[in-house]
């Protein structure tokens, strides 16, 4: 199936792509633009986003298949197990596709997908971009959901140790098909200002989505705290989302409306103007399989304070980022540290070491070395398939 040069034919498959923007949809984009540079083809399918509807060029001569399918809940497609079968065998076939790689483990259009690729005999690569639990009712039927549709996958991808450890734990795969390949960031377009914001105001910038599994609820705590004990700290928080309204109730309860601005959604290509008004970046997240913000932040030549989460203390340097346990107590400490270490932080030369760690080339560089492992994995019959799924089948009733 691949030609004398051994380039990849491509087809991503996610319910997560632009317009919509997210670390996901990121991901997938830049990953794309560098595979095309390396010479292989990659075309996107994923669903119709309002009017976006059809077939749509991007940068690079990157093809999108916007399937007119409309999203049920969070982004997602209506699960229809065969429903998109035409569709999909349709672009297969026409771009003559030889991998399909499927992103996040909550897309039911890239599960469907990867069923059907395998059914047809392509190989099939998948890559988790998040962490999950296995005790609430939700994770639980989502990993055997993941069991099912990972039966026979030919390798994986995920973006942090711990992602891996937490994917081969909730799927089921073994260790040696899964690989552990990080996001990366853009250094050209996050570099720091050509002058650093001087007085002697500090600014701490928080950029997220305004949910609960990003630690809005900790904010509420931390940040009155912290403006208590440093009168000349300011905050500035972009992002939008049902936890907002705690906030804005924080903020007229201790007075703050001078000291925390509300920018409310911030579209990507105004984060770094907002990052480079601050000095400390604040990540409150309760659980994150890598965090690109952290990684936009530092190339920025923001000091980052985190929650000691997930896949985050693989992510940066011991000298970029102070960790805190997610307790209010601990991250106002840990902001404390932060402003300590202000004067010593040279954010140009944190940039210059952002981009010796974290290229999209070399990001997809490994990917490359991915796909190329999953060719020289053995076609497994359908028996074979059969009985992978029915063990998953039994299990999910015995549940």
């Amino acid at each position: 199936m691949m030609d004398d040069s051994q380039k990849h034919r491509i087809l991503m498959v996610s319910d997560f792509f632009y317009p919509n923007f997210g670390g996901v949809e990121n991901h997938i984009y830049y990953l794309s633009q560098c595979l095309l540079k390396l010479g292989h083809k990659v075309v996107v399918a994923t669903h119709a986003y309002g009017n976006r509807s059809g077939v749509r060029y991007m940068t690079g001569g990157l093809k999108v298949y916007y399937i007119p399918w409309s999203p049920f809940v969070m982004q997602n497609t209506l699960p229809t197990f065969y429903g998109l079968l035409p569709i999909i065998r349709t672009i297969l076939i026409r771009e003559r596709i030889t991998v399909v790689h499927g992103h996040q483990a909550f897309s039911t259009f890239c599960h469907e997908a990867l069923m059907h690729a395998r059914t047809m005999g392509y190989k099939v690569v998948f890559t988790d971009h998040s962490l999950y639990g296995f005790a609430d009712v939700g994770s639980i039927h989502m990993n055997k959901v993941l069991q099912f549709t990972l039966a026979d996958v030919s390798q994986a991808i995920c973006v942090s140790h711990t992602s891996k450890e937490n994917t081969v734990l909730r799927s089921g795969l073994p260790p040696e098909k899964v690989f552990v390949v990080p996001n990366a960031v853009d250094t050209a377009i996050f570099k720091p200002a050509v002058d650093r914001p001087s007085g002697s105001e500090i600014v701490i910038v928080v950029i997220s989505r305004l949910v609960y599994r990003k630690g809005v609820d900790l904010l509420v705590e931390v940040i009155p705290e912290v403006c208590r004990l440093h009168p000349n700290v300011r905050f500035i928080i972009g992002g939008d989302g049902p936890k907002r309204v705690r906030l804005e109730e924080m903020r007229e309860k201790h007075s703050l409306q001078d000291r925390v601005e509300m920018l409310g959604a911030v579209q990507h290509v105004q984060v770094r103007s907002v990052l480079i008004s601050g000095h400390i970046f604040l990540n409150s997240s309760l659980t994150e399989a890598f965090c690109i913000a952290i990684l936009e932040a530092a190339s920025c030549g923001l000091l980052t304070v985190s929650t000691r989460v997930g896949g985050v203390p693989e992510v940066l340097p011991d000298e970029m980022i102070v960790l805190a346990e997610p307790d209010p107590g601990d991250m106002v400490h840990a902001i404390q540290k932060a402003i300590s270490m202000l004067p010593k932080i040279d954010p140009q030369a944190m940039h210059n070491r952002m981009r010796e760690l974290y290229n999209w080339h070399d990001v997809a560089k490994r990917t490359e070395i991915v796909y190329d492992r999953a060719f020289k994995c053995s076609n497994q019959n359908l028996l074979e398939r059969l009985s992978r799924y029915s063990l998953n089948i039994i299990g999910t009733i015995y549940l």
